[in-house]
């Protein structure tokens, strides 16, 4: 059974950082185009980020680019968000994604979500 499993989140405060990480076991993991998505609370999931499977493209919301940065590593089945400049409107949950083709990965119809892991943001 695939698992994507999310680490990384937590409290901070705005203007702080988070890195994210989302461990997979994907057995073909460079197969996958890899992302993030994130739920507020009383508010629908929302695109994050997406990376291509060599890591070379990525694209971003336009509320987190410039601030919001994903990564990968193939050899470690992971993939990564590093967030800097965390506003408040930044809390929620964030889920990590897999789909097997890059192109409108931002609509959320992926092959597989992780479990998610809470970011909050102080004020």
């Amino acid at each position: 059974q695939v698992q994507l499993v999310e680490s990384g989140g937590g409290s901070v405060q705005a203007g702080g950082s988070l890195r994210l990480s989302c461990e997979s076991s994907l057995p073909t993991f460079s197969a996958y185009a890899m992302g993030w998505f994130r739920q507020a609370p009383g508010k629908e999931r929302e695109f994050v980020a997406a990376i291509r499977r060599r890591g070379v493209g990525s694209s971003y919301a336009g509320s987190v680019e410039g601030r919001f940065t994903i990564s990968r590593d193939n050899a470690k089945n992971t993939v990564f968000l590093e967030m800097n400049s965390l506003k408040p409107e930044d809390t929620a949950v964030y889920y990590c994604a897999a789909r097997t083709i890059y192109s409108n990965f931002e609509l959320g119809h992926v092959d597989y979500w992780g479990k998610g892991t809470l970011v909050t943001v102080s004020s």
